[in-house]
C-alpha cells in the first residue's frame, strides 16, 4: 500500500474494500483506449467542461498517455489534502459516501473493454481516475464532496435499497465481460426492473443518491442556456459529454425537489440539472440533510432506524449516542418513552465508545426512557451532586425515579457517567423498571443503564463508533470477472505494444505496414489500432500512400459496421495532433 496518511486513517472497515490495482494486468488495448477516450475528452471537454477541468488533470498527475499508476497518483493528491484507493466495481452507496467523507477517492481497478469505449455501464478507471480525480483539485467543489460524503454516510438504506444495489452490481460485472451471455444479461436487465418497479417508499439514501446522481455523476453548473459540464459520468464518456449538452436533452434548474428524479444507468439520460455554481450544490444539500432524521430526531427518526434493520445511532439530548440495532420504541400521546436495540450495542459520546460500555458489555442490547423526571424544572442532564441529593438519589441508597412520561425506575445508585459537566447515563443494580403494567428491566438481570436525556435530537445510519463497535464490511461476493484472452487476442495485444513503443521511443516504424497487413487479414474489426498508426504516419510524415491504405482499411470497417463511424472518424479527426 502506498503511503498516504489519509488512507492510513481510514476506519478498519473501510479498509476491506481496499484491493491491489496491479498495474501489469493493464494490457497494451487497454492503454490504448485510455489514450483514446482522454485525447477525446480533452479536445471536447476544453470547451464544454467547467474551466477547473483541464487545469485539475494536471494537478491530480492523471497522464492522457497511460492509465495512472495509484501510488503516484497518491502522491499529488496528498498536495490537495486527498487520497485514491482501488475497489472492485460498485461497492455498498454507505461505504461510497464514507470514502469520500475521509477524502478518500474510490477508484474501480479494471478498465471497460474494448467494444465500450464511448460508454460503460460498469465504474472503472476512466470514470473515476479521469471524471471524478481532476474536479476535486477545485477547493470549493472538494468541500462538496467531502460534505455530501459526510452527510451521505448517515442515510438511512432500506432493505429493497440493499437489494437494487446486488442486482446493479450483478449487471455491470455481466455487461462489463464480452463473453457474457445475452441470455444472461437479459435476465439481469429483467430481474433490474422488477426490483427497481417495486422500491416502495424511497429512504434517505434512495434520495440522496439520486442528488448525488444528478450532481457528482451528470451535473452541469452555469448559464441555464449554456451550461459547462462537472458530472464525472458525463466527464468520462465520449458519448454522452457529446449528447448532454443537445437541446434535446432537458435542461433543469437544480434544486430540492432533484432528489425525486430517479435515473436508469443502462439509458441515456432525459433531463440533466444545472446548478448556478458549487456554492448552490452545498445550499441544496443542506436543505436536504435538514429532513433527514440526522437533524430531525424524534420519532419518525427512530422508526427509520427500526426499518433499515441495521446497526443505527440513536443520540439523546446529553449526546449520549446509543449504537446498534433499534428494534422497538414505546411511545404515549405522540411522545416517546422508552427505546430497545436488539443484539450488541455501545455507548458514546462525541463518537468516541464509552469505557466499560463495548458490544460485549451489552451484548443482549441496551433499553432507556426518554424523557424529564417528574417535577424537576432543570433538565436532567445538567443536575448535579447537589441536585440528585434533593431528589433523594444518593451512591449506594435505593432510589426512585419517577419520569414524566409515567416511566418508573427503582435501584440502588452504583455509578455516574457524566461528560463535559453533562449527565449521561445512571448506572443502577436491583433495579426494576416499569411502564404502567409493563415491566422492562427486572433486578435478576444486572446493572441497569439508565441514559439520561429529555429528548432524541438525532439518528442516523451506523454506529458513532465505527472501530469502537468492530464494525466489518463484508466485500461483495461476486467479483469483477477477471478476462481471458485467446491466443488470437494475446497476439493482437503484442500488436498494440509495439504501436506503442514505436511511438513512445520514436524507433523506425518500418514495421508497421507489416502490422496493417495482419490487421487486414485477421482482425478486421479493430479500428483502434490502425488509428494509431494513423496517427505515427502523420507526425512523422510517413509516405502519404501508406496514410491512404490506413483510410481505406478504415472506411471499410465503417461500411461493415456503422455504429463504429463517429469512433474511427473521431479518432481520424485527431491523429496527427
Amino acid at each position: 500500500m502506498f503511503e498516504n496518511e489519509i488512507i492510513d486513517r481510514l476506519p478498519k472497515h473501510l479498509k476491506s474494500f481496499i484491493v491491489d490495482q496491479n498495474y501489469s494486468r493493464y494490457t497494451p488495448q487497454n492503454q490504448a483506449v485510455w489514450r483514446y477516450v482522454m485525447r477525446q475528452n480533452i479536445h471536447y471537454l476544453g470547451e464544454v467542461a467547467h474551466s477547473s477541468y483541464l487545469d485539475g488533470l494536471k494537478k491530480t498527475g492523471i497522464s492522457v498517455d497511460r492509465i495512472p499508476d495509484m501510488e503516484e497518483m497518491n502522491r499529488i493528491l496528498k498536495k490537495i489534502g486527498w487520497a485514491a484507493v482501488t475497489v472492485d466495481g460498485f461497492i455498498p452507496p454507505a461505504a461510497f459516501m464514507e470514502f469520500q467523507k475521509h477524502k478518500v477517492l474510490v477508484i474501480a481497478a479494471d478498465i471497460r473493454p474494448f467494444d465500450q469505449v464511448e460508454y460503460t455501464p460498469a465504474p472503472d478507471i476512466i470514470h473515476e481516475a479521469a471524471g471524478h480525480a481532476p474536479i476535486i483539485a477545485d477547493p470549493e467543489y472538494a468541500s462538496y464532496l467531502q460534505r455530501f460524503g459526510e452527510i451521505g454516510s448517515k442515510a438511512f438504506s432500506s432493505k429493497k435499497d440493499n437489494d437494487l444495489y446486488e442486482i446493479i452490481r450483478h449487471l455491470s460485472i455481466l455487461k462489463a465481460d464480452p463473453a457474457t451471455p445475452a441470455e444472461e444479461i437479459t435476465e439481469a436487465e429483467a430481474c433490474l426492473k422488477r426490483v427497481s418497479g417495486d422500491m416502495g417508499m424511497p429512504s434517505e439514501m434512495a434520495l440522496i443518491r439520486n442528488l448525488h446522481w444528478w450532481t457528482v455523476e451528470y451535473g452541469l453548473i452555469g448559464d441555464m442556456k449554456n451550461p459547462k459540464i462537472y458530472g464525472a459520468g458525463l466527464l468520462s464518456s465520449i458519448g454522452e459529454s457529446k449528447s448532454a449538452l443537445r437541446d434535446e436533452v432537458i435542461k433543469l434548474p437544480y434544486n430540492l425537489d432533484t432528489m425525486d428524479y430517479g435515473f436508469d444507468i443502462t439509458k441515456p439520460q432525459p433531463q440533466l440539472f444545472v446548478t448556478p455554481d458549487f456554492d448552490h450544490l452545498n445550499k441544496v444539500l443542506d436543505e436536504f440533510a435538514n429532513r433527514m432524521a440526522m437533524r430531525t430526531g424524534g420519532i419518525e427518526g427512530i422508526m427509520k432506524a427500526i426499518e433499515s434493520e441495521n446497526t443505527a445511532t440513536v443520540v439523546y439530548s446529553s449526546g449520549l449516542q446509543v449504537s446498534g440495532t433499534v428494534t422497538d420504541i414505546i411511545v404515549n400521546e405522540g411522545t416517546i418513552v422508552y427505546l430497545r436495540t436488539t443484539g450488541p450495542a455501545t455507548l458514546n459520546y462525541r463518537d468516541k465508545m464509552l469505557e466499560g460500555h463495548s458490544k460485549e458489555y451489552h451484548k443482549e442490547g441496551f433499553g432507556s426512557p426518554v424523557g424529564r423526571i417528574k417535577g424537576v424544572l432543570k433538565p436532567t442532564r445538567f443536575l448535579d451532586d447537589q441536585d440528585l441529593k434533593k431528589l433523594g438519589i444518593r451512591a449506594g441508597e435505593k432510589s426512585k425515579l419517577e419520569f414524566e412520561t409515567g416511566v418508573v425506575v427503582e435501584g440502588v445508585l452504583q455509578d455516574i457517567t457524566r461528560k463535559e459537566g453533562k449527565l449521561l447515563i445512571m448506572s443502577f443494580h436491583d433495579c426494576l423498571v416499569k411502564f404502567k403494567d409493563e415491566i422492562l428491566f427486572r433486578p435478576e438481570w444486572g446493572v441497569y443503564d439508565m441514559a439520561v436525556g429529555e429528548k432524541i435530537v438525532s439518528v442516523f445510519n451506523g454506529p458513532a463508533d465505527p472501530d469502537g463497535f468492530q464494525l466489518q464490511y463484508k466485500p461483495p461476493e461476486e467479483k469483477t470477472h477477471e478476462l481471458k484472452y485467446d491466443d488470437k487476442t494475446l497476439v493482437l495485444h503484442k500488436l498494440y505494444g509495439k504501436v506503442r513503443e514505436i511511438r513512445e521511443e520514436e524507433i523506425n516504424g518500418d514495421e508497421l505496414p507489416a502490422i496493417l497487413d495482419t490487421l487486414e487479414k485477421n482482425y478486421r474489426d479493430d479500428w483502434l489500432l490502425p488509428v494509431e498508426i494513423l496517427e505515427i504516419v502523420r507526425k512523422n510524415n510517413i509516405d502519404g500512400g501508406f496514410e491512404k491504405r490506413i483510410l481505406t482499411h478504415l472506411e471499410k470497417i465503417k461500411n461493415e459496421n456503422s455504429r463504429l463511424t463517429d469512433l474511427i472518424e473521431n479518432g481520424i479527426s485527431l491523429a496527427g495532433k
